[in-house]
């Protein structure tokens, strides 16, 4: 009985210290941190969304911009290196379409994704 007991408020007190130390003593503060310090697979994650909203309304002036959060030194080139790294992963090739549509609208194209300008995806369910 007494080691119930004992148990028992062992977990009431460390149930108490819990919330006043999450809550009181160090709560959660949040910042609005800037795009850059997101993971690389983020960032990738970002672009693709980036690159399907382009493709949705043409927007290249907008695309760019929108790229610009993430700090990456030259635009075109981070696309490509994106694009480049879907392809290698063998990622969703919907996905790296609006990828190589995004990529060629800010220059010429590596042969590698030349070959996914014609590839057709079927449509969904």
């Amino acid at each position: 009985m007494r080691f119930f007991i004992s148990l028992l408020l062992g977990i009431a007190l460390g149930l108490a210290l819990g919330l006043y130390i999450g809550w009181v003593q160090a709560p959660v503060q949040y910042v609005d941190s800037p795009l850059s310090y997101l993971d690389q697979a983020y960032k990738d994650d970002y672009t693709v969304m980036i690159a399907y909203g382009y493709v949705a309304d043409g927007d290249l002036q907008g695309a760019v911009e929108r790229l610009r959060a993430l700090n990456e030194g030259s635009i075109p080139a981070y696309v490509q290196d994106v694009t480049i790294r879907y392809i290698s992963q063998g990622r969703s090739v919907e996905d790296i379409r609006h990828l190589v549509a995004l990529a060629g609208a800010m220059g010429p194209l590596p042969p590698l994704m030349e070959a996914y300008r014609s590839v057709a995806t079927p449509p969904s369910p």
